[in-house]
């Protein structure tokens, strides 16, 4: 029993994966098909086109499916027009959250998105209800391998980034609104294209929060990271090391 036990958790480890993996296709193929339809077809053409093909890729999407939703979103084999739209409201422990959406059915999300927030502990607002509360930043990251971080930083303010932030993982060049579109231009003329280069929520401050609301708000931002027409959460919550090591450790 103890063998066939493993085998059916094995199996359902790999459904969730499978499942996981489904879903961030799904959003990919969204983000490419609107980066399509906002501007010209060709990704060294199309900034916003050519970091969602980049991202495709890293997830190991097929290149005949990216190219399959370039044309659809182009108008060039049919398809959906996904308009973007951004939700606002309050999680478990009256953290700040931002839903960015794509749809091609606004009341369709809307409505499911509303009921995630009551179901999950917390309270969907009207819009720029928490938007107060977060920095509109441009983000450009690059993997570590793409420069020393002495290198990134020169280019980096060099091309008039405000500051970049260098992790275990990666280079995080950040920008105003206004200088993103010149800043990302400059830095993949001396490095290459970025892994992702898009505009972002920054919380100003952060709600620090006890184990059990952590919790609670993991699992709101998890069910909104589910929903197929969400494509990026962002909340202002802090949590302590000891306690995120023990959530994750329970997942």
């Amino acid at each position: 029993m103890a063998g066939h036990s493993q085998f059916k958790n094995i199996m359902h480890r790999k459904g969730k994966q499978d499942a996981k993996r489904g879903k961030l296709f799904t959003k990919l193929i969204r983000e490419i098909m609107a980066a399509a339809r906002s501007g010209l077809p060709d990704p060294a053409a199309n900034p916003r086109l050519r970091a969602a093909v980049l991202a495709a890729r890293d997830a190991n999407m097929p290149k005949d499916t990216v190219d399959r939703a370039i044309k659809r979103g182009s108008g060039q084999d049919g398809g959906a027009a996904y308009e973007e739209v951004r939700y606002e409201g309050y999680g478990p422990g009256r953290v700040a959250v931002i839903v960015e959406a794509l749809t091609d059915n606004r009341n369709r999300t809307a409505s499911e998105v509303r009921s995630i927030f009551t179901k999950g502990g917390g309270s969907l607002g009207e819009t720029n209800s928490v938007a107060f509360m977060f920095s509109r930043t441009g983000e450009i990251v690059y993997p570590l391998a793409a420069a020393s971080a002495d290198a990134m930083f020169e280019a980096a303010l060099d091309a008039g980034a405000e500051n970049v932030e260098t992790g275990a993982e990666a280079h995080e060049v950040l920008t105003t609104v206004d200088d993103f579109a010149s800043v990302r231009d400059a830095l993949e003329k001396k490095f290459g294209p970025a892994r992702s280069a898009k505009l972002v929520w920054r919380p100003q401050s952060t709600v620090p929060l006890a184990e059990e609301q952590a919790r609670e708000l993991f699992a709101l931002l998890e069910a909104l990271d589910d929903n197929d027409d969400v494509q990026t959460v962002y909340a202002n919550y802090d949590v302590a090391d000891d306690v995120m090591a023990r959530l994750e450790a329970a997942t």
